[in-house]
């Protein structure tokens, strides 16, 4: 039987609500491997029919939390960046990306951006999913077409964020 959007938010709920913090989503990511893995949850929210670069599918009332479908249909890349105050967990559906952790050298000052030095690149694959806490530097690149689900602590399109750049 294939897992619907409305089970698996609430085995998010779940999770992070019997386990607050880092093992809460460390759950929520295998749960999230679980969806990635079921060819109708995957079908339903990024089916070839899906085209939009960020769709909200959830958005938990009570805990903030969202589910978000991303789509990609050429190369991308970002500069390093955290999620603010929130965290995220990113499952690739299709295509890779590859990832780059930095560490911080210098934060932010005024409408300076901060300072990172990378530690380490690898990649994200369907099927995968990757948790980055709150403070967590990282960048995404992709080559080609992606589609990737993300869980968010918080809606990110509201979050304001500070600037990074590498040295």
């Amino acid at each position: 039987m294939a897992y619907t959007l409305d089970e698996f938010a609430a085995d998010c709920r779940n999770a992070l609500t019997e386990f607050p913090g880092p093992p809460g989503r460390e759950k929520v990511r295998r749960l999230l491997e679980r969806a990635l893995g079921d060819d109708a949850f995957v079908a339903a929210h990024l089916g070839p029919e899906a085209v939009a670069p960020r769709k909200l599918l959830y958005q938990d009332p009570d805990l903030g939390f969202c589910i978000v479908a991303h789509v990609y249909k050429g190369p991308r890349s970002s500069q390093p960046h955290d999620h603010g105050p929130s965290w995220a967990i990113y499952g690739q559906v299709k295509g890779v990306t590859e990832m780059t952790d930095w560490r911080l050298v210098e934060p932010p000052k005024g409408d300076q951006p901060g300072k990172v030095e990378r530690v380490r690149t690898y990649d994200l694959e369907p099927g995968q999913a990757k948790v980055y806490n709150e403070g967590d530097l990282h960048s995404p690149m992709r080559e080609s077409e992606t589609r990737l689900i993300r869980i968010e602590g918080q809606n990110l399109a509201k979050i304001d964020r500070d600037k990074f750049e590498p040295l």
